[in-house]
């Protein structure tokens, strides 16, 4: 992604708008392009949370709510952190990253310009992300 710079409001950093290249644009409307994980980024703009109290408020297995918060992680739109509880309980907290993207036909003209041959490792995900599935609902 292209470098952005950060102001603050309201002691939230917030960033200017970016200008991604075509492999990250497909991966920002993909990660996007589930309701499950619209919920989860509508969730955590009220804050961070993790993992299991997400998974509680969200109503989806924490199975399903890893395999969503990792291909949010790699689209660059949450960040995960791995902390110990007063009780010695490792816990995964995630939390939105800063980001701002402005969608016009000149930017997606502008990223498809871009684009790497990625069409095998998009169908390879596809099944990857469709087996978890699977599995997080027979659980």
């Amino acid at each position: 992604m292209s470098d952005s710079s950060y102001t603050q409001e309201r002691g939230v950093a917030v960033s200017a708008i970016e200008t991604p290249t075509g492999d990250e644009l497909l991966k920002i409307l993909t990660a996007l392009g589930n309701p499950h994980r619209m919920r989860i980024v509508a969730a955590l703009a009220q804050g961070r949370n993790y993992v299991s109290r997400l998974a509680r408020e969200i109503g989806v297995s924490r199975p399903l709510l890893h395999m969503h918060l990792q291909r949010l992680e790699a689209a660059g739109l949450v960040v995960g952190s791995l902390e110990l509880s007063d009780s010695g309980k490792a816990m995964k907290f995630f939390e939105l990253a800063p980001f701002a993207y402005a969608l016009t036909p000149q930017v997606v003209a502008e990223a498809a310009g871009t684009l790497t041959d990625q069409d095998e490792n998009e169908k390879q995900n596809e099944k990857q992300d469709e087996t978890r599935h699977r599995k997080a609902r027979t659980q």
